[in-house]
């Protein structure tokens, strides 16, 4: 349940002038107009505003002839500090005859032109308390009775101004309404504090409001601003949208296909993107161009090109950013050829490659091994005055990594130095990275201890980076410590940084830090993703406490999410583990009731759970399932089934197996070549006894 904070026990601040109330004017009268005074709303700003009353619009015309000077008051609530209205406070007949003449001068003044002031104020952050104090007034005088406008007007202010707690302590003065609603909402995306927003749009709910695009557009596209948002989570809101009986708009659709695509779901991107298509909608060209790259980082180049040629058909000339999404693809599954053909064909066309375009074909070149390739890359950057930057050479110092050969960041370094570039921090993060990934744990302390001591401040993936190398090497403590002092240090853990947490805590089986971890996570607004999940069924399911595994699954559930596969795969795999085949198996079934498509991991794991409970003939069943739903057994598959003939002693089929696993194709590893050594071992000696 949403708990909105505490009152503030200090007033709103106001902004303060040294300018003194200039002398009354007379009843009804409004203050002479100052033609310097921006302040001073004439005929236009009326008129541009529509008043519809009940005479109808013939109302309008005298406001034509009238000029509000509000300099007068806004002198006056700038030297009044107590003018914020309290609970017993005087009725306006017995205020001071200044404040009462003041009050009665602009009696006459339309609401619009109330909002229009207010929005002027709320323009910049020093004169936000003054449109407070303009608020409070207005209420003490009853002078303009669109309140719940100009309380949304000061909230949407406050969240701009990332003053998201005294928005919530504003919207306590009110009865909250949609347009409240809204400005608290969209107060909350834009200050991507999500549980909130999404809270209070339950609340709307139960207050008997529904919801509208707005809402969820503001919070869509707060979580693709911070790269928060993953597939689960879009899925949850669209069904939401559905529920509430919202039919998405040209803006709405693009926002859902846009976060779908940066999720890294580009099959849903897709199917978004053919609903706004077949409603005559357009997404954005950079739209597209998300749902290119999501192709292509899924090794699905075959649609990236064919939604790439579909810009072209429909007479639209590819911007850099659509080419170098499909060059991303080619990069991604190393189709290196395809990659220089695309650059080939950008400078055909005449568009001109960017910083991105060459740091992409530098990054193909250096994982196939062409490093002097790359390196004439990075000088027809310098011929077309564009210099190569740090974010570059991280992506060389990344292939090395990649390829283990870790010793040469130091030359990636020294070459960095020498063309006069300064290493940043992701270059930092990279070489990192790199040496945790090696285990070098000395040399990834030594790096941050440089990049602070150049003057470059670590953030969240610098300290997840570490934290994460020191968890895999089982220094758990010491990653302990560094969690502590990332936030001594005043940075905030984000769901990664929980995630290696608990799966750390999880390794060492202390259960009550992981409750800890979880609670603390969500206290802090930290909302747990598929990960989060995944990592506590795989913790609870190796460690054989079941219980909490299915509980874990139950709670998504609850929050109207959608287990994943991979969740399904850690739980069956642990059943598997301990040779709990029928427990294997419920899992599966729960996982195919759930409309997910099994994967080979998943099956492979039930093949082992059977292997380990000594039923070979259902892991051969197992096998035949996956020939005929069109999946094909991997080198993992058949040495699991070699493994389940040995355990029972049937030992004679066992080079059966390993001959079709040759025949379909799979290269036998070490493993698959031990089990067969192991059988034949066996089948000698019975033959010599």
């Amino acid at each position: 349940m949403f708990l909105l904070p505490p009152q503030l026990t200090t007033p709103f601040p106001s902004t303060r002038s040294t300018s003194y109330f200039p002398t009354t004017t007379r009843h009804h009268q409004p203050p002479p107009p100052s033609a310097a005074n921006p302040f001073t709303f004439s005929s236009n700003l009326a008129a541009a505003t529509p008043l519809i009353t009940d005479e109808g619009p013939n109302d309008i015309l005298p406001l034509q002839n009238r000029r509000y000077d509000f300099t007068p008051l806004l002198n006056f609530l700038s030297t009044d500090s107590n003018s914020e209205p309290k609970s017993n406070s005087p009725s306006p007949t017995q205020l001071d005859p200044t404040e009462f003449q003041l009050a009665e001068s602009y009696r006459a003044v339309p609401a619009p032109l109330w909002h229009a002031l207010l929005k002027s104020l709320c323009s910049s952050s020093s004169s936000i308390g003054l449109a407070y104090a303009v608020v409070s007034w207005l209420q003490k005088h009853n002078l303009c009775f669109s309140y719940e406008l100009l309380y949304s007007i000061l909230i949407h202010a406050l969240g701009r101004n990332e003053k998201l707690y005294e928005a919530f302590l504003l919207s306590q003065r009110q009865v909250l309404t949609p347009l409240t609603y809204n400005a608290l909402i969209g107060a909350c995306a834009r200050n991507g504090d999500l549980e909130k927003a999404l809270n209070l749009m339950s609340r709307m709910r139960r207050d008997g409001f529904q919801p509208d695009i707005v809402n969820y557009s503001s919070i869509i596209q707060s979580l693709s601003r911070s790269n928060r948002i993953d597939s689960p989570i879009l899925q949850k809101l669209y069904r939401e949208i559905e529920n509430d009986k919202i039919e998405a708009d040209a803006h709405l659709l693009n926002d859902i296909i846009l976060g779908f695509s940066k999720a890294g779901d580009a099959t849903r991107a897709l199917k978004f993107l053919a609903m706004a298509q077949g409603n005559g909608l357009s997404p954005k060209s950079g739209t597209i161009a998300a749902v290119i790259l999501a192709l292509g980082n899924s090794g699905r180049t075959v649609e990236a090109e064919a939604l790439f040629e579909e810009i072209k058909e429909n007479g639209l000339e590819p911007r850099t950013k659509a080419y170098n999404a499909l060059l991303a693809g080619y990069v991604k599954t190393g189709s290196l050829k395809d990659a220089e053909f695309i650059v080939s064909e950008m400078e055909r066309s005449g568009v001109l490659p960017d910083e991105q375009t060459y740091s992409l074909l530098v990054d193909a070149y250096a994982h196939a091994g062409r490093w002097e390739s790359a390196r004439i890359v990075l000088k027809e950057m310098e011929a077309c005055n564009l210099l190569p930057n740090s974010y570059i050479y991280s992506r060389i110092l990344a292939s090395y990594r990649d390829k283990g050969e870790w010793q040469k960041s130091f030359q990636v370094l020294k070459e960095m130095r020498n063309s006069g570039i300064q290493p940043d921090r992701q270059f930092y993060n990279v070489m990192i990275d790199t040496f945790g990934k090696h285990n070098i744990l000395d040399h990834a302390m030594a790096t941050f201890e440089r990049m602070l001591s150049e003057g470059i401040m670590p953030d969240t993936v610098t300290w997840n980076t570490l934290i994460d190398c020191h968890c895999k090497s089982g220094r758990h403590d010491r990653a302990e410590e560094l969690f502590d002092e990332m936030q001594q240090k005043g940075y905030s853990p984000c769901v990664m940084t929980y995630n290696i947490m608990i799966n750390s805590m999880g390794e060492q089986q202390r259960w009550d830090e992981v409750t800890k971890l979880v609670t603390r996570m969500q206290s802090q607004g930290v909302l747990p993703n598929a990960v989060t999940y995944t990592t506590l069924v795989d913790i609870y399911g190796k460690s054989g406490r079941f219980g909490d595994a299915m509980e874990c699954l139950e709670v998504l559930k609850s929050t109207g999410f959608k287990p994943t596969s991979t969740m399904y795969n850690a739980l069956i795999n642990a059943y598997a583990q301990r040779g709990l085949s029928e427990q294997a198996v419920n899992a599966f079934r729960m996982m195919t009731a759930e409309g997910l498509t099994p994967s080979l991991l998943a099956l492979n794991s039930l093949v082992n759970a059977f292997g380990e409970d000594r039923r070979e003939s259902e892991a051969f069943a197992v096998l035949q399932y996956m020939k005929e739903n069109g999946l094909e057994p991997d080198v993992v598959t058949y040495t699991t089934l070699m493994k389940a003939l040995i355990r029972v002693e049937k030992f004679d089929k066992v080079p059966a197996v390993y001959e079709e696993m040759v025949m379909s194709g799979c290269t036998p590893d070490r493993k698959a070549r031990a089990m067969l050594r192991s059988a034949l071992r066996y089948m000698k000696q019975k033959l010599k006894s």
